[in-house]
């Protein structure tokens, strides 16, 4: 169809146009906003349509944005010049699928052509045909109307087969090994790419992002240092790490610029998403990490109900996806650590009462006893100056574990099999639900080809044996005072308790509130450290003989005291 009118009844005069551009995706090279200008500006020529140019420039061009789910009063540009009919006379478009793909959004555009007496042009018809013209200003033919509605008509089953032929395509490349469907954001840690020429050289595949991984393997890293996920996206924020969503935006837009970092853009822009807890979670627990494909939130299976892949160099193997999902889990209420208001006390959970073997606690100044706060009855209660016995503890501690070197416990990873099989289990069980609802003989035979791979994949992990984990010791080249004068009393006390370090402290005597009476207190370490700590004091009692004759210790006082007295008396 050429025109509903005739080209010369347009009249002589300059009608003033709008070139309209859209793509749903911006690097879709077949339908380029260059090429829809091309076709917008060849009609506009033969019909006598001026676009104008520089700030006069009259067009809408929307990138990313469907015609299937935004319709053209909602697109950002093009819903901006819709608003203001009296600047123009003629829309212009490449083709009807740039301008819409339901009955509906052209039955509403038509009625807003009608109603201000505006034309349209689309440079090509379906299917490439000859250029369409529909004049609505005159309000009494209303052959432009019904001839558009034929056309949307045809435009809604022309989408409406792309759909299907989409999803049938996407359907039959999750069975795919190593396939990536393309389009939309992949897991976060890796990146589309083309599919390697050993593996076909098809499509495209997964590959792992090399920045994400590094800020994963940072997660990781604070997990296994107790941080919980909330403090950990805290630091993410803090430190200016893109967020998945962020960063995919960033990587996107490098694409498009061939790698180059994208020019400024002066146009006020949302704050990006920030990194949230709820977001490491996700992240870590969800099985695409392992370079799984999965669907629905399920894992994509094959026959024999092994998980697709795809990716071939995952970031986390199963082992590691069970460990790292058991340090996200949630921790029982009992197992929370409590909130005080003297978390910064340095002896908290160290130093304890020998009455009753309680806990005390840091009040104006002094540990206290604190077993009536909890109705227990204590026989002899403790009070005793703060500052004396963090001295003490402080002198004790550096003394016994300072020299001591710091070695970095790393988990080497076991094997158990019980975490898939109760995952997949679970989607057993989902899926059994479902029995019997199938009519065709197609859909049961589908659904039992699924179970039957379920049921495969369950006989083979439990087919599988565990393996235990276990701890290897690394050199980090700090010593525990290394640590320990570069850290708060937060950190000090951590160094403490993870040391097992414990002070016990008696009652009170008269005359002892000038200084601390060594005899009221006993400071031991117990735990890994017990042999580094034996090898220090051996070494202290050995300068100690060759320097001095041995003299015994004064009954009731520490002997690690004594030790270090003898040995600083020796120094001097």
């Amino acid at each position: 169809m050429e025109s509903t009118t005739p080209v010369g009844a347009l009249g002589a005069e300059t009608l003033r146009g709008v070139r309209c551009i859209r793509l749903s995706v911006r690097t879709d090279e077949t339908t380029s906003p260059e090429r829809q200008r091309e076709a917008d500006d060849m009609a506009a020529a033969a019909l006598g349509i001026d676009f104008g140019e520089g700030d006069a420039l009259r067009e809408a061009v929307d990138l990313d944005v469907s015609a299937s789910k935004v319709g053209p009063f909602d697109r950002p540009q093009l819903g901006e010049w819709l608003k203001r009919p009296d600047d123009f006379d003629v829309l212009v478009w490449w083709r009807f699928d740039r301008a819409i793909r339901s009955m509906q959004d052209m039955h509403e555009l038509a009625k807003w052509a009608r109603e201000h007496r505006k034309m349209i042009v689309f440079a090509e018809g379906l299917g490439g045909a000859g250029r369409l013209v529909f004049d609505f200003r005159n309000p009494m033919d209303p052959m432009s109307e019904l001839m558009m509605m034929m056309f949307a008509f045809a435009a809604q089953v022309e989408s409406q087969s792309i759909s299907d032929r989409v999803t049938g395509a996407q359907a039959a490349m999750r069975k795919m090994p190593l396939r990536w469907r393309g389009g939309g954001q992949p897991a976060y840690g890796y990146l589309p790419a083309p599919m390697p020429a050993e593996h076909g050289g098809v499509g495209w595949t997964l590959v792992p992002d090399p920045e994400a991984v590094k800020v994963i393997e940072r997660i990781i890293a604070a997990l296994l240092s107790s941080k919980s996920p909330l403090t950990i996206a805290r630091m993410l924020n803090a430190d200016g790490v893109l967020s998945p969503s962020a960063h995919w935006t960033a990587y996107k837009a490098r694409t498009k610029n061939n790698g180059a970092e994208p020019e400024e853009n002066t146009t006020p822009k949302r704050k990006p998403a920030q990194w949230r807890d709820k977001t490491i979670v996700k992240i870590l627990t969800n099985p695409a990490i392992m370079g799984w494909k999965t669907h629905r939130g399920n894992p994509v299976r094959d026959d024999q109900g092994n998980p697709v892949m795809a990716a071939e160099k995952p970031i986390l193997k199963r082992e590691e996806f069970d460990q790292v999902g058991a340090l996200v889990a949630p921790k029982p209420v009992a197992e929370r650590a409590p909130v005080r208001k003297d978390s910064g006390a340095l002896l908290l959970r160290v130093i304890h009462c020998d009455g009753c073997g309680s806990r005390m606690y840091l009040n104006k100044g002094f540990y206290q006893c604190s077993s009536y706060k909890y109705g227990a009855d204590c026989p002899a209660p403790s009070t005793v100056r703060g500052d004396w016995v963090e001295q003490h503890v402080t002198a004790e501690f550096l003394r016994l574990v300072g020299p001591v070197q710091i070695n970095r416990i790393i988990e080497i990873p076991g094997y158990d099999p019980q975490p898939e099989i109760d995952a997949t289990a679970a989607e057993f069980a989902e899926h059994q639900k479902q029995k019997g609802r199938q009519k065709s003989k197609a859909a049961q035979a589908e659904w039992q080809r699924h179970a039957d791979a379920l049921d495969a994949r369950l006989v083979e992990l439990e087919g599988r044996e565990k393996t235990e984990p276990r701890r290897q010791a690394l050199p980090t080249g700090r010593s525990y005072a290394d640590d320990w004068n570069s850290g708060d009393n937060v950190a000090r006390r951590t160094m403490l308790v993870e040391a097992g370090a414990r002070l016990v402290v008696k009652r009170g005597t008269k005359g002892g509130w000038r200084t601390l009476d060594l005899r009221r207190v006993e400071f031991t370490i117990t735990g890994d450290l017990d042999p580094a700590i034996e090898a220090a004091l051996t070494a202290a009692e050995d300068i100690a003989n060759e320097t001095r004759p041995y003299i015994p210790p004064v009954p009731g006082t520490n002997t690690h005291r004594n030790l270090y007295l003898d040995a600083l008396a020796a120094a001097e």
